[in-house]
């Protein structure tokens, strides 16, 4: 077959925009912005750290930090929404849900939630006590840590339905006591006071954490 030769005038067909690239550079983007907005809040503290300073170490514009997560309350979101993925390539609650719905053994349950915090509360805990130490003079931070003690006391409750709903919790254990005591054992504070403050390793909090829960509920 003859090719067919385009005049001066043609139109040269478009080539396909490859989105996929857009996507990974955006990515790396929000990634970025993200561990410098992490480095520099643990570091500097909550009120002293700009976004303009977080745009600027991270080689993108202020409008687009704004743009991306809305300013510094956003950012704390978005970190802690990270940290709470864990350590594994699936994230950390999809692998307690894989959990509770294979296994019938509440205890083997509860010691892996032990596992769960020992991959979480290193990355979360920290901004978290941030939040918490900065709201004691900041109104618009209380509200945020309002927010984030909510979204844990919400999941701890989810997690502590389902064992009342396969009859795990022992008498006399209202479905409101067990997601308390979830929610208390899963504290940054906890981590605090054993981790930060004690010294105690990673495992050995891991371990206090399930023993503690599996003697309050089961």
């Amino acid at each position: 077959m003859e090719s067919i030769r385009q005049g001066p005038g043609a139109v040269k067909p478009k080539r396909a925009y490859d989105a996929s690239l857009r996507r990974k550079r955006a990515g790396r983007n929000r990634d970025r912005i993200l561990d410098v907005a992490e480095r520099r809040f643990l570091r500097e503290g909550y009120a002293s750290t700009t976004i303009a300073a977080i745009a600027a170490e991270a080689g993108v514009s202020v409008d687009t930090v704004y743009k991306t997560y809305g300013g510094k309350p956003g950012l704390i979101r978005a970190i802690r929404a990270r940290a709470l993925l864990g350590s594994g390539p699936i994230p950390a609650e999809q692998r307690s849900d894989d959990l509770q719905a294979k296994e019938a053994d509440p205890r083997k349950i509860i010691r892996g939630w032990g596992r769960f915090v020992t991959e979480i509360a290193p990355r979360s805990a920290p901004i978290l006590l941030l939040v918490r130490d900065a709201s004691r003079t900041d109104p618009g931070l209380r509200a945020l840590l309002e927010e984030l003690d909510d979204d844990r006391l919400r999941r701890m409750t989810d997690n502590a339905r389902r064992l009342s709903a396969a009859g795990h919790l022992r008498p006399r254990i209202s479905l409101s006591d067990a997601a308390t005591v979830l929610w208390t054992y899963s504290s940054p504070e906890l981590y605090e006071l054993l981790v930060l403050r004690q010294g105690m390793s990673l495992r050995g909090y891991g371990q206090f954490v399930a023993d503690a829960m599996i003697a309050a509920l089961l």
